[in-house]
């Protein structure tokens, strides 16, 4: 899906790591909610409290899921799941495009 439609954009960016990973939220009609973002190169850690999706539109990482002893590479057009409860870490070499479903 390249468009989304009814939704609502919250004003307020969340921003992390002092700017150099930013998203919007998008709020859907049945409740779901998403954002969309762009990472600066760079490593981070993320903890999450839902599962996520993570969709890859530009740019590439690569990502050590939880549990895990194995980085992998995921590019524009890929996704990776990530369990609730859970840390993952990234590695962006290039700006990186992604939206994130929380589940």
């Amino acid at each position: 899906m390249s468009e989304f439609s009814n939704v609502s954009v919250l004003k307020k960016a969340n921003i992390y790591f002092d700017g150099k990973v930013t998203s919007r939220t998008v709020l859907f009609e049945d409740g779901t909610k998403k954002t969309l973002g762009i990472m600066m190169p760079g490593d981070y850690e993320f903890g999450t409290e839902k599962k996520e999706i993570m969709e890859i539109h530009g740019g590439a990482m690569e990502v050590l899921l939880p549990d895990e002893s194995h980085w992998i590479v995921i590019e524009a057009g890929d996704r990776f799941e990530v369990p609730s409860n859970s840390k993952f870490k990234v590695k962006i070499k290039n700006i990186t495009d992604y939206c994130c479903s929380y589940v």
